[in-house]
Protein backbone atom coordinates (compact mmCIF):
# COMPACT_ATOMS: atom_id res chain seq x y z
CA UNK A 1 0.00 0.00 0.00
CA UNK A 2 2.77 2.48 0.92
CA UNK A 3 4.45 1.92 -2.45
CA UNK A 4 1.20 2.62 -4.30
CA UNK A 5 0.57 5.80 -2.30
CA UNK A 6 4.12 6.92 -3.08
CA UNK A 7 3.79 6.10 -6.78
CA UNK A 8 0.51 7.97 -7.27
CA UNK A 9 1.79 10.88 -5.18
CA UNK A 10 4.90 11.09 -7.36
CA UNK A 11 2.80 11.10 -10.53
CA UNK A 12 0.61 13.91 -9.17
CA UNK A 13 3.67 15.95 -8.12
CA UNK A 14 5.21 15.44 -11.57
CA UNK A 15 1.92 16.50 -13.25
CA UNK A 16 1.60 13.13 -14.95
CA UNK A 17 -1.84 13.20 -13.38
CA UNK A 18 -3.20 16.68 -14.13
CA UNK A 19 -5.08 18.98 -11.77
CA UNK A 20 -8.81 18.30 -12.07
CA UNK A 21 -8.29 14.87 -13.63
CA UNK A 22 -10.63 12.16 -12.37
CA UNK A 23 -8.94 9.09 -10.94
CA UNK A 24 -10.00 5.58 -11.83
CA UNK A 25 -12.86 4.29 -9.70
CA UNK A 26 -11.94 2.26 -6.63
CA UNK A 27 -12.92 -0.94 -8.45
CA UNK A 28 -10.99 -0.14 -11.62
CA UNK A 29 -8.02 1.17 -9.68
CA UNK A 30 -7.91 -2.03 -7.64
CA UNK A 31 -7.95 -4.14 -10.79
CA UNK A 32 -5.29 -1.99 -12.46
CA UNK A 33 -2.87 -2.15 -9.51
CA UNK A 34 -3.64 -5.69 -8.40
CA UNK A 35 -4.93 -4.82 -4.93
CA UNK A 36 -8.22 -5.24 -3.08
CA UNK A 37 -10.94 -2.60 -3.27
CA UNK A 38 -10.47 -1.85 0.43
CA UNK A 39 -6.76 -1.26 -0.12
CA UNK A 40 -7.44 0.99 -3.11
CA UNK A 41 -10.00 3.00 -1.12
CA UNK A 42 -7.45 3.48 1.67
CA UNK A 43 -4.79 4.58 -0.85
CA UNK A 44 -7.15 7.23 -2.18
CA UNK A 45 -8.05 8.32 1.36
CA UNK A 46 -4.39 8.77 2.22
CA UNK A 47 -3.89 10.92 -0.87
CA UNK A 48 -6.94 12.97 0.12
CA UNK A 49 -5.46 13.35 3.60
CA UNK A 50 -2.20 14.71 2.18
CA UNK A 51 -4.03 17.17 -0.06
CA UNK A 52 -3.27 15.50 -3.39
CA UNK A 53 -6.76 14.24 -4.18
CA UNK A 54 -10.25 15.58 -3.56
CA UNK A 55 -13.13 13.23 -2.76
CA UNK A 56 -16.41 14.27 -4.37
CA UNK A 57 -19.28 12.20 -2.94
CA UNK A 58 -21.18 10.39 -5.65
CA UNK A 59 -18.62 11.34 -8.30
CA UNK A 60 -15.20 9.98 -7.37
CA UNK A 61 -11.67 11.19 -6.65
CA UNK A 62 -10.03 14.11 -8.47
CA UNK A 63 -6.47 15.43 -8.59
CA UNK A 64 -6.05 18.71 -6.72
CA UNK A 65 -4.09 21.57 -8.23
CA UNK A 66 -0.47 20.98 -7.33
CA UNK A 67 0.59 24.63 -7.36
CA UNK A 68 1.09 24.59 -3.58
CA UNK A 69 4.76 24.02 -2.83
CA UNK A 70 6.16 23.76 0.71
CA UNK A 71 8.29 26.77 1.52
CA UNK A 72 12.02 26.41 1.19
CA UNK A 73 13.46 26.28 4.68
CA UNK A 74 15.34 29.46 5.49
CA UNK A 75 19.06 29.23 6.15
CA UNK A 76 19.51 28.83 9.92
CA UNK A 77 20.47 32.03 11.64
CA UNK A 78 23.36 31.14 13.90
CA UNK A 79 23.80 33.84 16.51
CA UNK A 80 25.57 34.01 19.83
CA UNK A 81 23.36 32.81 22.67
CA UNK A 82 23.34 36.12 24.48
CA UNK A 83 19.71 36.46 25.52
CA UNK A 84 17.15 34.10 26.99
CA UNK A 85 15.18 33.60 23.80
CA UNK A 86 18.18 32.79 21.63
CA UNK A 87 19.51 30.38 24.23
CA UNK A 88 16.18 28.59 24.45
CA UNK A 89 15.84 28.56 20.67
CA UNK A 90 19.25 26.98 20.23
CA UNK A 91 18.38 24.22 22.70
CA UNK A 92 15.42 23.28 20.50
CA UNK A 93 16.51 24.14 16.97
CA UNK A 94 20.08 22.88 16.77
CA UNK A 95 22.56 24.93 14.75
CA UNK A 96 25.80 24.08 16.56
CA UNK A 97 27.73 20.82 16.36
CA UNK A 98 29.29 20.99 19.83
CA UNK A 99 26.75 21.75 22.56
CA UNK A 100 28.37 22.39 26.00
CA UNK A 101 25.74 25.09 26.59
CA UNK A 102 22.86 22.63 26.34
CA UNK A 103 20.73 22.12 29.44
CA UNK A 104 20.06 18.39 28.91
CA UNK A 105 22.06 15.18 28.68
CA UNK A 106 22.67 13.94 25.11
CA UNK A 107 20.15 11.60 23.55
CA UNK A 108 22.79 8.84 23.48
CA UNK A 109 22.68 8.74 27.28
CA UNK A 110 19.01 7.80 27.08
CA UNK A 111 19.46 4.74 24.89
CA UNK A 112 17.61 1.76 26.27
CA UNK A 113 15.50 3.92 28.58
CA UNK A 114 12.25 2.54 29.90
CA UNK A 115 10.20 5.30 28.31
CA UNK A 116 11.66 4.47 24.89
CA UNK A 117 10.74 0.83 25.39
CA UNK A 118 7.19 1.78 26.33
CA UNK A 119 6.77 3.85 23.16
CA UNK A 120 8.19 0.99 21.10
CA UNK A 121 5.65 -1.43 22.59
CA UNK A 122 2.90 1.06 21.79
CA UNK A 123 3.94 1.03 18.15
CA UNK A 124 5.13 4.63 18.03
CA UNK A 125 5.24 5.76 14.38
CA UNK A 126 7.79 7.73 12.40
CA UNK A 127 11.13 6.50 13.57
CA UNK A 128 13.11 6.25 16.74
CA UNK A 129 12.04 7.72 20.04
CA UNK A 130 13.15 11.33 20.42
CA UNK A 131 14.45 12.56 23.79
CA UNK A 132 14.85 16.28 23.02
CA UNK A 133 12.25 19.02 23.09
CA UNK A 134 11.74 18.98 19.34
CA UNK A 135 11.51 22.14 17.26
CA UNK A 136 10.27 25.28 18.98
CA UNK A 137 7.79 25.69 16.09
CA UNK A 138 6.41 22.19 16.37
CA UNK A 139 6.79 19.02 14.30
CA UNK A 140 7.64 20.17 10.77
CA UNK A 141 5.69 17.52 8.77
CA UNK A 142 2.54 18.36 10.74
CA UNK A 143 3.05 22.09 10.15
CA UNK A 144 3.44 21.37 6.44
CA UNK A 145 0.18 19.40 6.48
CA UNK A 146 -1.62 22.22 8.28
CA UNK A 147 -0.26 24.85 5.85
CA UNK A 148 -1.45 22.74 2.94
CA UNK A 149 -4.90 22.39 4.51
CA UNK A 150 -5.11 26.14 5.08
CA UNK A 151 -4.23 26.75 1.43
CA UNK A 152 -7.15 24.51 0.50
CA UNK A 153 -9.34 26.78 2.66
CA UNK A 154 -8.10 29.78 0.70
CA UNK A 155 -5.65 30.95 3.37
CA UNK A 156 -2.29 31.31 1.64
CA UNK A 157 0.55 30.47 3.99
CA UNK A 158 3.51 28.13 4.44
CA UNK A 159 4.83 26.06 7.33
CA UNK A 160 6.94 28.98 8.57
CA UNK A 161 3.72 30.86 9.36
CA UNK A 162 2.28 27.98 11.41
CA UNK A 163 3.15 27.63 15.09
CA UNK A 164 2.06 24.51 17.01
CA UNK A 165 0.45 25.04 20.41
CA UNK A 166 -1.06 23.07 23.30
CA UNK A 167 -4.55 23.41 21.84
CA UNK A 168 -6.44 26.56 20.87
CA UNK A 169 -6.40 27.99 24.40
CA UNK A 170 -2.60 28.06 24.39
CA UNK A 171 -2.67 29.86 21.02
CA UNK A 172 -5.07 32.46 22.43
CA UNK A 173 -2.80 32.91 25.45
CA UNK A 174 0.25 33.55 23.26
CA UNK A 175 -1.69 36.10 21.20
CA UNK A 176 -2.88 37.88 24.34
CA UNK A 177 0.66 38.08 25.70
CA UNK A 178 1.88 39.63 22.46
CA UNK A 179 -0.85 42.21 21.90
CA UNK A 180 -2.35 43.08 25.27
CA UNK A 181 -1.18 44.68 28.48
CA UNK A 182 -3.13 45.36 31.70
CA UNK A 183 -5.69 48.07 31.04
CA UNK A 184 -5.92 47.45 27.29
CA UNK A 185 -9.30 46.79 25.69
CA UNK A 186 -10.31 43.65 23.79
CA UNK A 187 -13.60 43.02 22.00
CA UNK A 188 -15.22 39.57 22.17
CA UNK A 189 -18.42 37.92 21.00
CA UNK A 190 -21.29 37.97 23.48
CA UNK A 191 -22.51 35.36 23.95
CA UNK A 192 -19.07 33.97 23.34
CA UNK A 193 -16.32 31.58 24.38
CA UNK A 194 -16.27 31.90 28.17
CA UNK A 195 -12.77 30.43 28.86
CA UNK A 196 -11.39 33.33 26.81
CA UNK A 197 -13.15 35.77 29.14
CA UNK A 198 -11.31 34.25 32.10
CA UNK A 199 -7.94 34.53 30.35
CA UNK A 200 -8.50 38.18 29.53
CA UNK A 201 -9.60 38.99 33.06
CA UNK A 202 -6.55 37.19 34.42
CA UNK A 203 -4.42 39.50 32.27
CA UNK A 204 -6.34 42.54 33.61
CA UNK A 205 -7.65 43.30 30.11
CA UNK A 206 -10.94 45.21 29.71
CA UNK A 207 -13.57 43.05 28.01
CA UNK A 208 -16.17 44.65 25.77
CA UNK A 209 -18.80 42.33 24.36
CA UNK A 210 -20.09 42.73 20.80
CA UNK A 211 -23.54 41.27 20.32
CA UNK A 212 -23.54 38.05 18.33
CA UNK A 213 -26.24 37.58 15.69
CA UNK A 214 -27.07 34.52 13.56
CA UNK A 215 -24.85 35.83 10.73
CA UNK A 216 -21.91 36.95 12.90
CA UNK A 217 -21.01 39.98 15.02
CA UNK A 218 -23.63 42.75 15.03
CA UNK A 219 -21.89 45.40 12.92
CA UNK A 220 -24.12 48.20 14.20
CA UNK A 221 -23.28 47.28 17.79
CA UNK A 222 -19.60 47.00 16.88
CA UNK A 223 -19.51 50.40 15.19
CA UNK A 224 -21.32 52.04 18.09
CA UNK A 225 -18.75 50.66 20.54
CA UNK A 226 -15.85 51.67 18.29
CA UNK A 227 -17.07 55.24 18.60
CA UNK A 228 -16.09 55.20 22.28
CA UNK A 229 -13.61 52.29 22.60
CA UNK A 230 -10.27 51.54 20.97
CA UNK A 231 -9.71 47.78 21.10
CA UNK A 232 -6.36 46.30 20.17
CA UNK A 233 -7.90 42.90 19.37
CA UNK A 234 -11.31 41.43 18.51
CA UNK A 235 -11.59 37.71 19.33
CA UNK A 236 -14.33 35.91 17.38
CA UNK A 237 -15.45 32.53 16.06
CA UNK A 238 -16.76 32.62 12.50
CA UNK A 239 -18.14 29.13 11.91
CA UNK A 240 -20.30 26.83 14.07
CA UNK A 241 -19.96 29.46 16.78
CA UNK A 242 -19.55 28.40 20.40
CA UNK A 243 -22.09 28.67 22.04
CA UNK A 244 -24.80 29.64 19.52
CA UNK A 245 -23.88 27.40 16.57
CA UNK A 246 -24.25 30.38 14.20
CA UNK A 247 -22.09 30.98 11.10
CA UNK A 248 -20.65 34.17 9.64
CA UNK A 249 -22.10 35.56 6.40
CA UNK A 250 -19.92 37.04 3.68
CA UNK A 251 -21.62 40.43 4.05
CA UNK A 252 -20.82 40.55 7.76
CA UNK A 253 -17.28 39.30 7.15
CA UNK A 254 -16.53 42.13 4.71
CA UNK A 255 -18.07 44.67 7.07
CA UNK A 256 -15.98 43.41 9.99
CA UNK A 257 -12.75 43.57 7.98
CA UNK A 258 -13.60 47.08 6.78
CA UNK A 259 -14.02 48.26 10.38
CA UNK A 260 -10.79 46.53 11.45
CA UNK A 261 -8.92 48.43 8.75
CA UNK A 262 -10.65 51.71 9.56
CA UNK A 263 -10.07 51.54 13.32
CA UNK A 264 -6.77 49.65 13.31
CA UNK A 265 -7.53 46.57 15.39
CA UNK A 266 -6.43 42.96 14.91
CA UNK A 267 -8.90 40.09 14.53
CA UNK A 268 -8.28 36.66 16.05
CA UNK A 269 -10.39 34.04 14.27
CA UNK A 270 -10.84 30.86 16.31
CA UNK A 271 -11.98 27.97 14.08
CA UNK A 272 -12.19 24.83 16.27
CA UNK A 273 -14.59 22.88 14.01
CA UNK A 274 -12.84 23.67 10.72
CA UNK A 275 -12.03 20.07 9.83
CA UNK A 276 -15.74 19.19 9.96
CA UNK A 277 -16.83 22.08 7.74
CA UNK A 278 -16.54 22.78 3.99
CA UNK A 279 -13.16 24.25 2.97
CA UNK A 280 -14.93 27.04 1.06
CA UNK A 281 -16.79 28.33 4.13
CA UNK A 282 -16.41 32.12 4.61
CA UNK A 283 -13.38 32.64 6.82
CA UNK A 284 -11.99 36.02 7.76
CA UNK A 285 -8.44 34.72 7.38
CA UNK A 286 -9.18 33.69 3.80
CA UNK A 287 -10.64 37.08 2.88
CA UNK A 288 -7.86 38.97 4.67
CA UNK A 289 -4.93 36.59 3.89
CA UNK A 290 -3.47 36.91 7.40
CA UNK A 291 -2.98 40.66 7.12
CA UNK A 292 -5.05 41.81 10.11
CA UNK A 293 -6.32 38.34 11.01
CA UNK A 294 -4.65 35.58 13.02
CA UNK A 295 -6.12 32.13 12.51
CA UNK A 296 -6.37 29.62 15.38
CA UNK A 297 -7.13 25.91 14.92
CA UNK A 298 -7.16 22.76 17.01
CA UNK A 299 -7.49 19.00 16.85
CA UNK A 300 -8.96 18.82 20.37
CA UNK A 301 -12.58 19.15 19.23
CA UNK A 302 -12.28 16.51 16.51
CA UNK A 303 -9.78 13.98 17.91
CA UNK A 304 -9.45 14.19 21.68
CA UNK A 305 -9.46 17.04 24.17
CA UNK A 306 -6.58 15.40 26.04
CA UNK A 307 -4.27 15.42 22.99
CA UNK A 308 -3.83 19.21 23.34
CA UNK A 309 -2.66 19.89 19.79
CA UNK A 310 -3.51 23.22 18.22
CA UNK A 311 -1.89 25.92 16.11
CA UNK A 312 -1.91 29.56 15.16
CA UNK A 313 -1.24 30.85 11.64
CA UNK A 314 -0.04 34.43 11.25
CA UNK A 315 1.80 36.70 8.87
CA UNK A 316 5.58 36.47 8.81
CA UNK A 317 7.25 38.37 11.61
CA UNK A 318 4.22 38.02 13.85
CA UNK A 319 4.54 34.22 13.73
CA UNK A 320 8.20 34.64 14.77
CA UNK A 321 7.24 36.88 17.69
CA UNK A 322 4.65 34.38 18.92
CA UNK A 323 7.25 31.60 18.65
CA UNK A 324 9.57 33.58 20.92
CA UNK A 325 6.80 33.99 23.50
CA UNK A 326 6.15 30.26 23.30
CA UNK A 327 9.84 29.63 23.99
CA UNK A 328 9.87 31.84 27.06
CA UNK A 329 6.56 30.64 28.53
CA UNK A 330 6.47 26.95 27.66
CA UNK A 331 9.64 26.10 25.68
CA UNK A 332 8.01 23.62 23.31
CA UNK A 333 4.97 21.51 22.55
CA UNK A 334 5.08 17.71 22.60
CA UNK A 335 6.62 16.35 19.42
CA UNK A 336 5.42 12.86 20.35
CA UNK A 337 1.78 13.96 20.33
CA UNK A 338 2.29 15.99 17.15
CA UNK A 339 3.88 12.95 15.47
CA UNK A 340 0.82 10.93 16.48
CA UNK A 341 -1.55 13.45 14.89
CA UNK A 342 0.64 13.66 11.78
CA UNK A 343 0.55 9.87 11.45
CA UNK A 344 -3.24 9.79 11.77
CA UNK A 345 -3.53 12.36 8.98
CA UNK A 346 -0.86 10.93 6.68
CA UNK A 347 -2.26 7.41 6.90
CA UNK A 348 -5.84 8.46 6.16
CA UNK A 349 -7.16 7.53 9.60
CA UNK A 350 -8.11 11.11 10.48
CA UNK A 351 -10.08 11.56 7.26
CA UNK A 352 -12.10 8.40 7.90
CA UNK A 353 -12.67 9.49 11.50
CA UNK A 354 -13.94 12.89 10.31
CA UNK A 355 -16.39 11.25 7.92
CA UNK A 356 -17.88 9.17 10.73
CA UNK A 357 -17.93 12.11 13.14
CA UNK A 358 -19.53 14.44 10.60
CA UNK A 359 -22.23 11.86 9.88
CA UNK A 360 -22.95 11.46 13.59
CA UNK A 361 -23.20 15.21 14.13
CA UNK A 362 -25.54 15.67 11.18
CA UNK A 363 -27.80 12.81 12.28
CA UNK A 364 -27.83 13.98 15.90
CA UNK A 365 -28.64 17.55 14.84
CA UNK A 366 -31.59 16.48 12.69
CA UNK A 367 -32.93 14.28 15.48
CA UNK A 368 -32.43 17.00 18.12
CA UNK A 369 -34.31 19.61 16.08
CA UNK A 370 -37.22 17.20 15.65
CA UNK A 371 -37.29 16.13 19.31
CA UNK A 372 -37.06 19.67 20.66
CA UNK A 373 -39.76 20.82 18.27
CA UNK A 374 -42.03 18.05 19.54
CA UNK A 375 -41.86 19.47 23.08
CA UNK A 376 -42.42 23.08 22.03
CA UNK A 377 -39.03 24.53 21.10
CA UNK A 378 -38.62 25.95 17.60
CA UNK A 379 -34.99 26.17 16.45
CA UNK A 380 -33.66 27.12 13.03
CA UNK A 381 -31.37 24.47 11.54
CA UNK A 382 -27.76 25.66 11.78
CA UNK A 383 -25.98 26.49 8.52
CA UNK A 384 -22.99 24.43 9.61
CA UNK A 385 -23.17 21.33 11.74
CA UNK A 386 -21.07 21.84 14.85
CA UNK A 387 -21.65 20.47 18.32
CA UNK A 388 -24.03 23.13 19.63
CA UNK A 389 -27.59 24.37 19.51
CA UNK A 390 -28.72 27.57 21.25
CA UNK A 391 -31.96 26.76 23.06
CA UNK A 392 -33.90 29.94 23.85
CA UNK A 393 -36.46 29.56 26.61
CA UNK A 394 -39.94 31.15 26.73
CA UNK A 395 -40.04 34.75 28.05
CA UNK A 396 -40.05 34.99 31.80
CA UNK A 397 -38.12 31.77 32.37
CA UNK A 398 -35.82 31.91 35.41
CA UNK A 399 -32.52 30.56 34.07
CA UNK A 400 -30.98 29.95 37.50
CA UNK A 401 -34.06 28.09 38.69
CA UNK A 402 -33.99 25.85 35.60
CA UNK A 403 -30.33 25.04 36.32
CA UNK A 404 -31.12 24.26 39.95
CA UNK A 405 -34.00 21.94 39.03
CA UNK A 406 -31.84 20.23 36.40
CA UNK A 407 -29.03 19.68 38.90
CA UNK A 408 -31.47 17.98 41.27
CA UNK A 409 -32.09 15.46 38.47
CA UNK A 410 -28.36 15.09 37.76
CA UNK A 411 -28.61 17.04 34.49
CA UNK A 412 -25.79 19.49 33.73
CA UNK A 413 -26.87 22.57 31.79
CA UNK A 414 -24.78 25.43 30.36
CA UNK A 415 -26.74 28.66 30.98
CA UNK A 416 -26.47 31.72 28.78
CA UNK A 417 -25.18 34.05 31.49
CA UNK A 418 -21.87 32.11 31.57
CA UNK A 419 -21.33 33.05 27.92
CA UNK A 420 -22.05 36.76 28.41
CA UNK A 421 -19.21 39.12 29.19
CA UNK A 422 -21.06 40.86 32.02
CA UNK A 423 -22.56 37.65 33.47
CA UNK A 424 -25.78 39.61 33.93
CA UNK A 425 -29.15 37.85 33.58
CA UNK A 426 -30.72 38.21 30.16
CA UNK A 427 -33.19 36.24 28.05
CA UNK A 428 -32.91 32.67 29.31
CA UNK A 429 -31.10 30.29 26.95
CA UNK A 430 -28.88 27.23 27.14
CA UNK A 431 -26.08 25.79 25.04
CA UNK A 432 -27.09 22.23 24.15
CA UNK A 433 -24.61 19.67 22.84
CA UNK A 434 -26.33 17.76 20.03
CA UNK A 435 -24.80 14.50 21.28
CA UNK A 436 -27.10 14.65 24.33
CA UNK A 437 -30.01 16.70 23.01
CA UNK A 438 -32.29 13.74 22.33
CA UNK A 439 -31.71 11.91 25.59
CA UNK A 440 -35.14 10.98 27.03
CA UNK A 441 -34.21 12.27 30.49
CA UNK A 442 -33.33 15.71 29.10
CA UNK A 443 -36.40 15.87 26.84
CA UNK A 444 -38.66 14.90 29.74
CA UNK A 445 -37.14 17.64 31.88
CA UNK A 446 -37.32 20.34 29.17
CA UNK A 447 -40.87 19.44 28.18
CA UNK A 448 -42.26 21.32 31.21
CA UNK A 449 -40.72 24.58 29.91
CA UNK A 450 -41.62 24.38 26.23
CA UNK A 451 -44.41 26.39 24.65
CA UNK A 452 -46.58 23.26 24.68
CA UNK A 453 -46.09 22.66 28.41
Amino acid sequence: MDALVEELGRRIAASELKAGEKMASVRKGAERHGVSKNTMAEVYDRLVATGQLEARPGSGYYVISNDWVPAVQPRPHVAEALDLVSLLREQLDHHYELRPGDGRPPASWMEGSEIGAQFARAGKPHGAFQHGYGSSRGFLPLREQIAQTLNQRGIRCDDGQVLMTHGANHALDLIMRHFLEPGDTAFVDTPGYYPLFGKLRLGKVRLVGVRRLPDGPDLADLEAKLAVERPKVFFTQSLAHNPTGATLSLTTAYGLLRLAEQYGFTIVEDDPFADLLPPASPRLAGLDQLNRVLYVGTFSKTLSASLRVGFVAARRGLADALADIKLVTGVATSEHVERLVHGLIANGHYLRHLRRLRSRIESATIQALADLSAIGFSLSPPRDCGFYLWLEMPPGTDEEEVCRLAAERSIFLAPSNVFRTDRQPGPAAFRINVAYASHPQLLDFLSRFGTRA
